[in-house]
């Protein structure tokens, strides 16, 4: 009998906990000393707490997401979360604190901030190959 494969959550809950674990790092594969953090939003239909592990860069105050989910055709459920509700939870680097997130509009403004994204993790330029949709860039930015 084979064994059962675990579930993208039960995936997911591992490396949140790892991401606890080790102040927003992971110690092996594809992320592995990435910057990572925690995304809590809400649900788009539910209004349940979700989580979610996010690589991020900054920009200046700002940290840059990016709703690649690998180059799939659609967009991860979490920007679709954090879409319908752009006031989230963030957990980085051992901090908890809550931002708002700001879908980036502006085209030259997106592709800045997607490029320097990819600087840090090339990965992001094969996601761009992978689908014909425009990945969306999203800012966080702290709620004082």
């Amino acid at each position: 009998m084979a064994e059962a494969r675990p579930s993208f959550s039960d995936y997911n809950r591992t490396v949140i906990d790892e991401i606890r674990a080790n102040n927003g790092k992971l110690t092996s594969g594809w992320f592995a000393n990435a910057d990572l953090l925690i995304l809590h939003t809400r649900g788009a239909k539910s209004g349940h707490e979700r989580l979610a592990p996010v690589v991020y860069t900054r920009d200046g105050n700002r940290i840059v997401i990016v709703a690649s989910k690998g180059g799939a055709p659609e967009n991860p459920s979490w920007f679709t979360n954090l879409s319908a509700n752009p006031d989230v939870t963030v957990e980085a680097g051992g901090e908890t604190f809550q931002a708002h997130a700001t879908v980036v509009a502006d085209r030259a403004e997106r592709d800045r901030l997607y490029a320097q994204h990819a600087t840090r993790y090339p990965g992001f330029l094969d996601y761009e190959k992978k689908t014909d949709r425009v990945i969306p860039v999203v800012v966080l930015e702290r709620v004082v």
